[in-house]
C-alpha cells in the first residue's frame, strides 16, 4: 500500500473515531482525558405558493414529497411544525422525529458528514430510553409551574391538536423533562451525567449549526457567485459547534466539510430545479427550525442549563 493510500485510510479511521465524539459535551472532556492519559433520482418537486388575491393573506408554502429520496424535507417540516406546544413548550416526540429526518439529511451528504449523524442517533436514543424508563417508574411529580404552562390556552390565532391532559408525561415535552429531572436530582451542573437535559443541550447546539447552514444555503446574492455548500457549512460550524470543540476536532471537521457535495446535489435532494426553488423550500424549513430552537433555548436558559458539562 502506497504512502498516499495509507494516509487516506488513516484519515478515515480518525474521522470514524471523531464522529463518535462529535456531540459529546464531552468532546473536549473526553479528548482532554485521552491527552492526560497519554501526557437519487431527480424527479420534479412541485411548490404551491399562492399569491395574495385582492388583499387576501398569502397561502403558506406547501411542500410535497420528493420521490426517490430517503430524506424528505416535507416530512422534516411536518415534524417541526408539530413540535411547538402552547406558548413556550416543545413536544419531544415530534422534536426527536425531526432529528430522525435530519439524520437522513446528513447521511445523504456522504460518509464523512454522515459520521456525525451516528452520534446524533445515540443522543436521540438516550432521551427515548429515558422516556420509556420514566413510563415504567413514574416516581417523580411534575412541577406545578410546568403544568400551568402546558395547560395554557394556545396563542391567539393558533391551534393545537394536543389536549392539556396529554401534557403530563415526564418526558412528554422539553419543559416536563426539565422539571422531572431537576426534581429527581439527575441533572448535575458541575459534572458530566447522561441526563436528558444534558443530551438535549448537545442536540440543541447541533440544531443551530444545521439551521445556520440551511439558512446560508438558501441565500441568493444579488450580485456575485453562489458560495459552495462546503464553504457555507464550514462557516456555520465555526460560529456554532466549533465553540465547544478542541483544535484537533475542529481540524477534523474541516476534512469532513471538504467532502461536502456541490450545490446541484441539493437541488436533486429536495427535487427542485434552481436556486430560487431551493431557497423557497429551505426557508420554510429554517423558519420551522427557528421556532423550535428558540423555544428550547428559552427553556434551557430559564433553568440555567446552557452550559451543562
Amino acid at each position: 500500500m502506497g504512502v498516499k493510500s495509507k494516509a487516506a485510510v488513516a484519515i478515515v479511521v480518525l474521522l470514524l473515531f471523531l464522529g463518535s465524539l462529535w456531540l459529546q459535551g464531552g468532546l473536549d472532556y473526553q479528548w482532554d482525558a485521552c491527552l492526560k492519559g497519554y501526557n437519487q433520482q431527480n424527479t420534479h418537486h412541485q411548490l404551491h405558493n399562492s399569491s395574495a388575491v385582492d388583499g387576501a393573506a398569502e397561502v403558506p408554502l406547501v411542500l410535497e414529497g420528493c420521490p426517490g429520496q430517503t430524506f424528505q424535507v416535507s416530512r422534516l417540516v411536518s415534524h417541526l411544525l408539530a413540535a411547538p406546544a402552547y406558548t413556550s413548550d416543545v413536544l419531544l416526540q415530534p422534536y426527536l422525529s425531526s432529528w430522525d429526518e435530519l439524520v437522513r439529511f446528513m447521511e445523504a451528504l456522504g460518509p464523512m458528514v454522515g459520521l456525525i449523524s451516528k452520534e446524533i442517533q445515540s443522543k436521540t436514543s438516550v432521551i427515548r430510553q429515558l422516556a420509556l424508563l420514566a413510563e415504567k417508574n413514574p416516581e417523580a411529580e411534575l412541577d406545578p409551574d410546568v403544568l400551568s404552562v402546558n395547560t395554557e390556552s394556545p396563542e391567539a390565532g393558533t391551534e393545537s391538536n394536543v389536549k392539556p391532559t396529554q401534557h403530563t408525561g415526564a418526558y412528554h415535552s422539553v419543559r416536563s423533562m426539565i422539571s422531572v429531572e431537576l426534581n429527581r436530582g439527575v441533572v448535575d451542573f458541575n459534572h458530566h451525567t447522561e441526563s436528558g437535559c444534558r443530551t438535549l443541550l448537545r442536540l440543541h447546539r447541533a440544531l443551530l449549526w444545521l439551521k445556520l447552514f440551511l439558512e446560508k444555503l438558501a441565500e441568493t446574492p444579488v450580485t456575485g457567485r453562489l458560495r459552495s455548500p462546503s464553504e457555507l457549512c464550514r462557516e456555520a460550524y465555526q460560529s456554532t459547534l466549533a465553540n465547544y470543540h478542541t483544535w484537533f476536532v475542529r481540524r477534523a471537521a474541516e476534512l469532513a466539510f471538504i467532502a461536502m457535495p456541490e450545490r446541484t446535489f441539493f437541488f436533486r435532494l429536495v427535487c427542485v430545479e434552481n436556486q430560487e426553488e431551493l431557497s423557497a423550500v429551505l426557508n420554510k424549513a429554517v423558519q420551522a427550525i427557528g421556532e423550535v430552537y428558540d423555544r428550547t433555548q428559552k427553556a434551557l436558559e430559564e433553568n440555567g442549563m446552557l452550559d451543562l458539562p
